[in-house]
C-alpha cells in the first residue's frame, strides 16, 4: 500500500538464529527487548496470563498486558479491543522499558496469534519489532534462551512517543459492510473456520460473519511446531482468498478477526509473504455484531 507510515527494516517474523546474532549478549543487540504477551480469551480478568509470565518466561522478557496497554475500553461501538488511545499505548510501552529506538521481538504460546497485536502496533508507527518464530515452546528458542526463568524483569523506563495511528493502515465498518465497501474489497477473517460459519455460541452479540469476506484462519498460517508457513505456502493461502500484491498495494485488502488482535497475524503473515501492508479493521466482528447489518453463517 502507497503508505506514509514508515517501514521497519527489521522482518515481521524473526527466528531463534536471529536472536543468537542480535540480542543482548549475542553480538549487536543491546536495544534488543523480549516481550511476553500471552492473553486467553477464557481469562477476563488476565490472571492467567499473568500467571503463565510469573511461572516461566524467557530470560529477559518483559510482560505486556493486552487489556492494559495494547486495548482500548471495550463498547459495542467499538468492540471488544478497539486500539488504544497513543498516549495509553506509549505509556504502557515506556512502563516496560521499551523506548523509541528499542527493537522489540514479541512471543506467546499460541503461535504468534496474540503476540501479533503488539507486532503490528509497533510496526504501524515505524519501530523495529517482530514476531519471534515457533514462539514460547519451540525447542530452539529454549535452547538459545538456556530454558526458561521466573526472575522478575524490571528494566528501567523509556521515552515513547506517543504518535497517532496512521489512517492508511486502518479500516472502519464502512470498509467492510455491504453497500458501503468498495466493489475490489477483499476482507479476510482470521477467527476459526467454525466461528466465521457461525456454528456455535460465541462471545458477541451475533454468530456468522460479514457477507462476502473470505475465512483465512489464522492458526492455519502456522504448522503444528509453532511456525509461519513458508513463503510459497502463504501466498497460495491468501491468493485462494482473492489476494494480490497489488490489492494490497491499493488498499483493498482488509483483516479482521473477532475483535481486532488475531487479525493482525493475517498482517504479519502478508507482509512475510511479500505481499505488503494491508489494513486492519480494528473493531472486527466485534463490533459488526453489534449493528443490524446483515451477517452470513456457513462456508
Amino acid at each position: 500500500m502507497s503508505s506514509d507510515a514508515v517501514a521497519p527494516r527489521i522482518p515481521p517474523l524473526v527466528d531463534a538464529a536471529w536472536l543468537a546474532t542480535h540480542a543482548p549478549g549475542g553480538g549487536t543487540g543491546a536495544h534488543v527487548v523480549l516481550a511476553d504477551v500471552r492473553w486467553y480469551m477464557t481469562d477476563p480478568d488476565g490472571s492467567a496470563a499473568h500467571a503463565a509470565y510469573a511461572e516461566g518466561h524467557l530470560p529477559g522478557a518483559v510482560y505486556v498486558d493486552l487489556d492494559a496497554w495494547l486495548a482500548g475500553p471495550p463498547t459495542a461501538t467499538d468492540g471488544r479491543h478497539p486500539l488504544p488511545q497513543p498516549e495509553v499505548f506509549a505509556r504502557g510501552m515506556g512502563s516496560v522499558g521499551i523506548g523509541d529506538d528499542t527493537t522489540v521481538v514479541a512471543y506467546d504460546d499460541a503461535g504468534g496469534v496474540i503476540a501479533a497485536r503488539l507486532v503490528w502496533m509497533l510496526r504501524a508507527l515505524g519501530h523495529e519489532a517482530a514476531l519471534l518464530d515457533g514462539g514460547f515452546f519451540a525447542p530452539e528458542v529454549r535452547a538459545w534462551a538456556g530454558g526458561v526463568t521466573t526472575d522478575v524483569v524490571a528494566r528501567e523506563p523509556a521515552t515513547f512517543t506517543p504518535r497517532a495511528w496512521p489512517v492508511e493502515l486502518l479500516a472502519t465498518l464502512d470498509d467492510v459492510a455491504p453497500g458501503t465497501r468498495d466493489d475490489r474489497a477483499v476482507v479476510l477473517d482470521a477467527r476459526p473456520a467454525e466461528r466465521y460459519r457461525g456454528e456455535g455460541a460465541d462471545v458477541d452479540p451475533r454468530v456468522g460473519h460479514v457477507p462476502g469476506a473470505a475465512s483465512v484462519p489464522c492458526r492455519e498460517n502456522v504448522d503444528e511446531r509453532g511456525h509461519l508457513l513458508p513463503v510459497g505456502t502463504l501466498r497460495e493461502r491468501f491468493a485462494a482468498a482473492g489476494v494480490t500484491a497489488a490489492a494490497v498495494e491499493a488498499g483493498d485488502v482488509v483483516s479482521m478477526c473477532g475483535s481486532g488482535v488475531t487479525a493482525c497475524h493475517t498482517l504479519l503473515a502478508l507482509e512475510q509473504a511479500g505481499l505488503g501492508r494491508a489494513r486492519l479493521y480494528p473493531g472486527s466482528w466485534s463490533q459488526y455484531a453489534a449493528t443490524t447489518l446483515p451477517a452470513a453463517t456457513g462456508a
